[in-house]
């Protein structure tokens, strides 16, 4: 993923806007990675955390997998990494890389952004097995979108404890 980050829309319709916060944030976290080797990728936090960027990086692979993919267009998919819908082994980055974890986040991302061109329209209904309720794209955006906006947060703190880079 390209680390200049777009721009969003000052002024747009609600999906556009929607869109350009989602792009502006999946670009934040691959900004945040920019530049690190993968050892420091895979640094981890403070103890007894095992929170690391590349553990980011998949997480939101699998984030971005499970509500656009199985949710959204109801696809029978297993998660990148579990095969037991298990979201914490994604966070397991110790022999990771930076190019298989980016590979899948960006195979995914555009998957994302194709299943959510398709749909008629934010008002979309679609079962959320996970919820056991029905809820709508423009749901599943905004829930994306502020997954972005949390792990970013943490992505801030530990990029910051990698190499003392700091700001967005």
């Amino acid at each position: 993923m390209p680390a200049e980050r777009p721009v969003p829309p000052l002024i747009a319709g609600e999906r556009e806007t929607l869109r350009g916060f989602l792009d502006f944030h999946r670009a934040t976290l691959a900004m945040k990675c920019d530049g690190l080797s993968d050892e420091e990728l895979r640094q981890q936090s403070m103890p007894p955390s095992t929170l690391s960027l590349l553990g980011l990086v998949r997480h939101m692979a699998e984030v971005e997998r499970t509500w656009f993919r199985i949710v959204v267009n109801r696809e029978d998919a297993p998660l990148v990494w579990s095969d037991r819908r298990d979201y914490q082994v994604a966070y397991d980055a110790t022999t990771a890389t930076r190019t298989e974890a980016f590979d899948a986040w960006q195979r995914e991302v555009e998957h994302a952004r194709r299943i959510e061109r398709e749909a008629a329209s934010l008002d979309a209904v679609v079962h959320s097995e996970r919820w056991g309720k029905d809820v709508t794209l423009r749901l599943v955006m905004t829930h994306v979108l502020l997954e972005y906006a949390r792990h970013n947060g943490h992505a801030d703190l530990l990029r910051e404890g990698v190499d003392g880079t700091v700001g967005a």
